[in-house]
């Protein structure tokens, strides 16, 4: 659906070249949510503005639904726009239209009748949650009905591919999850293609497949978001994944029961999904001669289901420890012994 290849960008200032998007190569499934996560500088807002060439590549390639944006005319180039649009993070409506006027008008702008308008309107109206609120003005909604209107306004013209450019940062934390939710209902209803940029883990999390994490203008990691989760190889991503269900610093309960109970064994248990919701770990310990101290832990969701941390210590002679470890093991469960707990 989405080719990037070897892409960078670049921009020629008084003070030097600053090197936005540094070879980066990605390829996006049609009909994924694909995330890219990154910090303030990272490139990831460059990135995404290069998908509908809002900013054109200083080298390499770009191919959306067959077409190659870089070799085609403003003619062809306004044609492509239309199948691929954006919600920006300030919602960026029309302060003197109406909801209605404001999802209407990309259509205007590419000459759709007004009987066509207005059913298409009441269509998205409905779509994204608004119904009854189409003659209200932007200042009489919230934050999260703004930016649903954005939403509704970058689907008129029904494209493939839509594009988030920090879509919910600008909301409160349940508005945020109601938004995603709708973009992720939206995914399933329409099969529309969900490029995301983020620099919240928690949003990634929730509704991507699939994942980049960018680093000074570079992709340094990308996978399914289940593996990236289970297993960030990058620092910048393992910064990330400590966003995510974060338990406070255990380091002192940490000293605390290894002082009290010096042969036990502290572990990080990794579950993921069916294995989070199963009583996996007292099955285990019923079998094994060892008791057990449970320290903090966490289940949050994602796409693919549920995601578990639990921290624990095991208690009991060495050999019987390490049975059970093993025994966990086979259940699917990922075991880190103490020194590789982070």
């Amino acid at each position: 659906m989405i080719q990037l290849r070897n892409v960078a960008k670049w921009f020629d200032t008084k003070n030097g070249r600053v090197q936005a998007v540094d070879d980066v190569s990605l390829t996006i499934d049609r009909g994924e949510i694909f995330g890219i996560i990154g910090y303030s500088g990272a490139g990831k807002s460059t990135l995404i503005r290069l998908l509908n060439r809002l900013e054109s590549p200083s080298s390499g390639e770009i191919e959306v639904a067959g077409s190659e944006l870089t070799k085609l005319s403003p003619k062809e180039l306004r044609g492509v726009r239309k199948n691929v649009s954006m919600v920006f993070q300030h919602f960026n409506l029309l302060w003197s239209r109406t909801v209605a006027e404001n999802i209407s008008f990309p259509l205007e702008l590419i000459g759709v009748p007004a009987s066509e308008r207005k059913r298409r309107v009441q269509e998205l109206v409905e779509l994204v949650g608004l119904a009854g609120r189409e003659d209200s003005y932007p200042s009489q909604l919230s934050g999260g009905q703004k930016q649903r209107v954005g939403i509704a306004r970058a689907l008129a013209t029904n494209p493939e591919v839509l594009l988030c450019d920090e879509a919910t940062s600008a909301l409160d934390p349940k508005t945020t999850d109601s938004i995603l939710e709708l973009l992720v209902s939206i995914n399933k209803k329409l099969g529309l293609t969900i490029v995301l940029i983020t620099h919240e883990m928690h949003v990634i999390q929730k509704i991507c497949h699939r994942v980049a994490v960018m680093e000074a203008g570079k992709v340094v990691e990308t996978g399914q978001v289940s593996d990236v989760f289970q297993h960030p190889e990058q620092p910048i991503t393992k910064e990330f994944v400590k966003q995510i269900g974060a338990v406070d610093d255990l380091s002192l309960t940490f000293e605390h029961l290894k002082e009290r109970y010096p042969s036990g064994q502290i572990v990080k248990l990794k579950f993921l999904n069916e294995t989070a919701e199963q009583p996996i770990l007292s099955d285990v310990l019923k079998t094994h001669d060892i008791g057990f101290n449970i320290i903090g832990g966490n289940v949050t969701q994602s796409q693919v289901g549920a995601l578990g941390t639990l921290f624990i210590q095991l208690i009991g002679e060495a050999s019987e420890i390490e049975r059970a470890i093993t025994s966990i093991r086979s259940q699917s469960v990922e075991v880190e012994v103490e020194s590789d707990v982070s």
